[in-house]
């Protein structure tokens, strides 16, 4: 992020702009929504200008900005379409520390400004880091049609209810309260009964909360998917958003933590295989002490919490415990890497069956049926496999598997840096270690040689090629 986005306090605060066109019209239609002082530094304004000055809103100076005229502002603008009448009004600004904006020069300027949706006092900025106007535009008009008109209204009415709503318990019960007046009974009553009404509702719904029980700690154990935020599904989506706390694992994207709310504790409890992890009793632990304390909380897993996710034991913890749980499940590994590959884990004539397997256990090295895996046209999803490649493809061979056996290692399925390795059994333990993981081996499948996909995979630059 090379802009941070901020809101300015601009009440009685100066801002100017040097300019008196079409560019400048445009700056000022937007500053003349603020509470600042705005002054025009123009020698020809154009009428607009003039009759935003007759009304009192801006004031106009016919000359040149100088430097005594910059060091009282808060921010400038450089408008002028002019590009070394800009230049100099930036070298102003810059010499008396003040911020400046050269419109539609982003290299020149210090901040940008973004497209807004103006629902005073609710402000919603849109930023592309100047690349992509058309996309920002774009995005405002989607977002200006789906906030209601009266959105603004409400606000400024739940402003002066704010140090009296601060008294309901902190948490689901507080943000229930905002909710309903905001996007439920708040509207309807602003429509039926005007500003009266809604404040009247506002009251209503205080009492109501407050008289309402405490609600008792829940945990989620949630899947996070593979770590495309698109693959999460709208029910995780939900209770991600209204979370308390977040106690995920290591694989979990940062993209797919965004979605949580940013007030919410968040817990990175690591698991690495081989290597130091959190114990599970601690994580345990953890999710019971912040239920006890009427915490909504999701225990939050890559992919689906009912694979290889130690699901059964944090269920028996919280059962102990008497608190209430919910499995939220998630699209496995196995699944996008499927999906990746552009392939199908069954498929007619081949395979009937599909084993999920491990490739290592709190024992060490996991064993399985060698022979029946070892069957040509066998199937097989293998996770945690990287580090026991070796082991793996030596025990398939062993019990008859051919050496050419496909075999797909996938590295961050479905996420941007997603990496395609296509080997054989013979050659696995070499390919594997080309994958810094996390990552999935799919025995007896290979990424699909249709023309049109193989060509995508190969022009994204995810496809490296072992032996075939």
């Amino acid at each position: 992020m090379r802009h941070f986005p901020v809101f300015l306090d601009l009440r009685n605060r100066h801002v100017i702009v040097c300019g008196g066109g079409e560019t400048a019209i445009a700056k000022l239609r937007l500053l003349l929504k603020t509470e600042a002082q705005v002054v025009v530094f123009s020698q020809h304004p154009a009428d607009r200008i003039r009759s935003w000055e007759d009304a009192g809103l801006l004031k106009v100076i016919s000359r040149d900005v100088c430097q005594e005229d910059i060091a009282a502002a808060t921010m400038v603008y450089a408008a002028s379409d002019d590009p070394d009448h800009d230049a100099r009004t930036a070298q102003l600004a810059r010499e008396a520390g003040v911020l400046f904006n050269v419109v539609d020069n982003l290299e020149a300027s210090e901040f940008i400004t973004p497209a807004i949706v103006d629902r005073d006092p609710v402000t919603i900025a849109i930023g592309t880091e100047g690349t992509a106007p058309v996309l920002a535009r774009k995005l405002k008009a989607e977002i200006e049609e789906n906030l209601p008109g009266e959105l603004g209204i409400l606000a400024r009415i739940g402003e002066r209810f704010r140090s009296k709503a601060s008294t309901l318990p902190h948490g689901s019960r507080r943000r229930r309260f905002w909710t309903r007046f905001f996007f439920v009974e708040g509207p309807l009553a602003l429509r039926r009964k005007g500003v009266a009404g809604a404040s009247e509702v506002l009251e209503q719904l205080f009492v109501e909360t407050g008289e309402e029980r405490p609600e008792a700690g829940r945990v989620f154990l949630m899947g996070a998917g593979p770590g495309d935020p698109d693959l999460l599904t709208v029910k995780a989506r939900r209770i991600l958003a209204d979370a308390d706390v977040v106690i995920h694992d290591r694989l979990v994207s940062v993209q797919v933590l965004e979605l949580a709310r940013r007030e919410a504790v968040i817990v990175e409890t690591g698991k690495m295989g081989f290597g130091d992890a959190w114990k599970q009793e601690d994580i345990n632990i953890l999710m019971i002490e912040h239920a006890s304390t009427g915490a909504k909380v999701v225990r939050l897993k890559s992919g689906d919490p009912v694979v290889f996710g130690r699901l059964d034991e944090e269920m028996d913890a919280l059962d102990a415990s008497d608190i209430a749980w919910e499995i939220v499940p998630g699209i496995t590994a196995a699944s996008a890497a499927a999906a990746s590959l552009g392939v199908s884990l069954t498929k007619r004539n081949r395979n009937s069956a599909l084993q999920v397997i491990t490739g290592h256990d709190v024992e060490g090295f996991a064993e399985h049926d060698w022979r029946t895996l070892a069957k040509e046209g066998s199937v097989a999803a293998i996770y945690m496999g990287l580090r026991t490649a070796q082991f793996l493809s030596a025990r398939l061979l062993m019990h008859g598997a051919a050496p050419d056996t496909p075999v797909s290692i996938v590295e961050n399925a479905s996420r941007p840096d997603q990496k395609i390795i296509a080997s054989t059994l013979a050659e696995l333990s070499v390919a594997a270690r080309d994958s810094e993981g996390p990552a999935i081996l799919l025995l007896g499948v290979e990424p699909r040689e249709a023309a049109g996909h193989a060509r995508q995979i190969v022009e994204s630059n995810t496809l490296k090629v072992g032996a075939l």
